[in-house]
């Protein structure tokens, strides 16, 4: 491909406005042009990178015995109204009526499609396990779009389904399909942590995520030194070390706590430490009231919170509806007497202590020298608790270490999540209807893209792993005029260009705009024919490399062999 002919608007500096190196950079370079807020034009460069990164997935994807389809990106509101998500989903969901009426939406994932398409089409067990994915563009209607292709409103994703009549299909496929995945990330150079993660609004109760640590990443994972654990930390475990020693139950008493809206003006004002305190916040879950205890110096983790409730909608109660309920303002409410909570669940932390102190249900007052069982029950024990950096990990109880990262694929095992609502049945071998088990699998496209440019930052550019690099080899000519050069370049663009893809700059241009842009490109390969060209002799230099370094013309194709394969 001759530059001269190539279209790549390049940038002196990137918009004020972009923060994400990736975005920058991809601006900056011609890969990526915005239309409207998260919206973004895939430039020639950046719709190479794009193409090559889905040639991954398909040749991955064959590898594994999974087809590609494609399926439409105008949904029916029918068939999310009949999954319940149609308003689960929330306002990210593009929604708009067609001339009769009739509702519909953008797809931002496809489970209910697949369901309605294909799982309802299989009736026999003898046609599973079975296994497709498309990647199509997807939508959703994000509140704050930032960080280019990292949080758009319309995005690149494969999304995958399985359809199994026995868990331990779904086990096998699960397995093939993470494996894969791993292979994915691997050959498009990014480094990927597979953690275990919240399925979210996707249903289904088992789920990994692949994230991959940057420095501009959204989401916080923990793991140990090891890599023998790893989770997201919404859903990461830790040891708790405080242990209190059994001590002789005390009479239980009231006292007045003024202004200690916190647990630290608590702690100071009882001159009692924040372990010894309960933290009692009320939450609405669907329509039920739920009060959750947990220690004083520990945090609530509203993910895990859900997932014990198992309700649709899990929120802290107002302000209005703590007084309403309990009759007390924030930090007052407590566990004793609270005959309004539907449900007492504690974290774990809290079932080892004695003579605490918890709210009275009364503004201003807390008891002191409560205890469980005796002053008040308890309904349940789960983990509740945010998990803290440094806190031992549950499997080798080594410092959990936390790492900012981008989430770049996610896997879940579904089960019947749909297709017992939408009733998708099969007849087993003993001839009994029952639900197909489904499994779904999902790669942000474009979302690895700026991962793999995150984790490939040069000082002026961009250092593309070989695989999905928009050339693997860039020819510079250094003088147009010059026909030694000349003859050279065209000989190994000919040459080349028969085994790589080849950028050739052929443009009268300086040479400190010749090697900006090229800093920009990334390729693997940089080849700069200059002034020892009448010598046989060509520079040669990597995105990584300080300098380049002198290679006679004869020698190049061992040098590339070496570094391309």
């Amino acid at each position: 491909m001759r530059q001269s002919k190539f279209f790549m608007p390049t940038l002196k500096e990137a918009p004020s406005d972009a923060v994400a190196k990736s975005h920058q950079l991809m601006l900056r370079g011609g890969y990526i042009r915005q239309v409207t807020a998260g919206v973004y034009a895939y430039l020639p460069l950046g719709y190479r990178v794009l193409r090559k990164a889905e040639s991954i997935i398909e040749q991955e994807m064959d590898r594994i015995n999974v087809p590609e389809m494609i399926m439409p990106h105008l949904l029916p509101a029918t068939l999310w109204q009949e999954s319940g998500r149609y308003k689960k989903y929330g306002a990210e969901m593009f929604k708009l009526q067609d001339r009769h009426g009739r509702e519909s939406l953008l797809g931002p994932t496809h489970e209910e499609t697949f369901t309605e398409i294909v799982a309802k089409n299989l009736k026999s067990y003898k046609q599973m396990p079975l296994a497709l994915y498309q990647i199509q563009t997807k939508f959703r209607d994000e509140n704050r779009p930032r960080f280019g292709l990292l949080r758009g409103r319309e995005f690149v994703m494969l999304d995958g389904y399985s359809f199994a009549a026995t868990k331990d299909q779904l086990d096998e496929q699960f397995e093939d399909q993470k494996n894969a995945y791993k292979r994915i990330f691997n050959r498009a150079g990014v480094t990927v942590h597979p953690v275990i993660a919240d399925s979210g609004t996707m249903g289904g109760k088992n789920s990994t995520e692949f994230q991959a640590p940057a420095a501009i990443g959204e989401d916080t994972i923990a793991t140990n030194e090891k890599g023998t654990y790893a989770a997201n930390l919404e859903m990461a475990k830790s040891i708790d070390t405080f242990k209190q020693e059994p001590e002789e139950l005390k009479d239980i008493e009231k006292v007045a706590t003024p202004d200690c809206e916190s647990i630290e003006k608590l702690s100071k004002f009882l001159n009692v430490p924040a372990t010894r305190i309960i933290k009692s916040i009320l939450f609405i879950a669907d329509d039920k009231k739920v009060l959750v205890l947990i220690r004083g110096d520990k945090q609530i983790n509203e993910v895990k919170l859900g997932h014990v409730l198992d309700a649709d909608e899990v929120r802290e109660a107002s302000a209005e509806e703590l007084i309403d309920i309990t009759g007390s303002a924030k930090g007052g409410v407590g566990p004793v007497n609270a005959n309004w909570a539907d449900k007492i669940i504690a974290d774990e932390t809290v079932k080892n202590l004695y003579n605490v102190v918890v709210g009275a249900n009364e503004t201003d007052y807390q008891y002191q020298n409560a205890n469980i069982d005796r002053d008040f029950k308890v309904d349940e024990f789960a983990d509740l608790r945010t998990a803290n950096e440094g806190e031992p990990d549950p499997v080798d109880h080594l410092p959990l270490k936390f790492t900012t990262s981008i989430e770049v694929g996610h896997i879940f095992k579904l089960g019947t999540y749909y297709t017992d609502t939408m009733g998708a049945d099969f007849l087993d071998n003993n001839g009994k209807a029952k639900p197909v088990i489904m499994g779904s699998y999902g790669i942000g496209v474009t979302r690895m893209l700026s991962a793999a440019v995150e984790q490939h930052l040069t000082e002026n550019g961009i250092a593309w792993p070989k695989e999905i690099a928009p050339f693997e080899i860039h020819l510079i000519q250094m003088k147009m005029k010059d026909d030694t050069q000349t003859e050279i370049a065209e000989k190994l663009e000919k040459k080349l260009s028969s085994k790589y893809d080849v950028l050739y700059d052929d443009r009268n241009e300086r040479p400190g705009v010749k090697f900006n842009d090229a800093d920009l490109v990334g390729a693997p390969i940089r080849i700069t024919i200059g002034r020892k060209a009448s010598d046989g002799i060509v520079e040669v230099k990597r995105p990584s490399d300080d300098r380049a370094v002198e290679i006679d013309v004869d020698d190049l194709d061992a040098y590339i062999n070496k570094e391309l394969g």
